[in-house]
């Protein structure tokens, strides 16, 4: 590689951090959002439960569950709103990750544009 791949490289590198720090955002609202969204339909089926709203689950009798059982029945009924809170996370992470990977390229062409530089 010489000077100007080098110099460009570092600069495409510079351009995905940038639109990475966007994406990042976005991941970031989304999993805010969906986290909300499952705390919030996990409390409304918890109250349904306890008020008798929901009389069964997948044919299964809902009225007699008792309250240390509660919790686990709404979220064994509200499981899809999890999985969506957590693809979310996962998301976010996993993008972080990609950042953090993009930084690492970054520091190693500078460090090698340094070098080439300095011969």
């Amino acid at each position: 590689m010489d000077l100007i791949q080098i110099a460009n490289e570092i600069q495409n590198r510079i351009n995905l951090l940038a639109a990475g720090r966007k994406e990042l955002q976005k991941r970031a609202e989304t999993k805010a959002q969906s986290l909300g969204l499952y705390e919030k339909e996990l409390g409304i089926t918890i109250l349904k439960l306890e008020n008798g709203g929901i009389k069964e689950h997948e044919g299964q009798d809902c009225t007699k569950i008792g309250k240390t059982n509660m919790e686990k029945i709404a979220k064994a009924i509200c499981w899809d709103f999890k999985v969506e809170a957590d693809l979310a996370e996962a998301t976010h992470k996993n993008a972080i990750v990609g950042m953090q990977s993009i930084q690492a390229e970054l520091n190693a062409l500078q460090s090698l544009l340094k070098y080439l530089e300095e011969v």
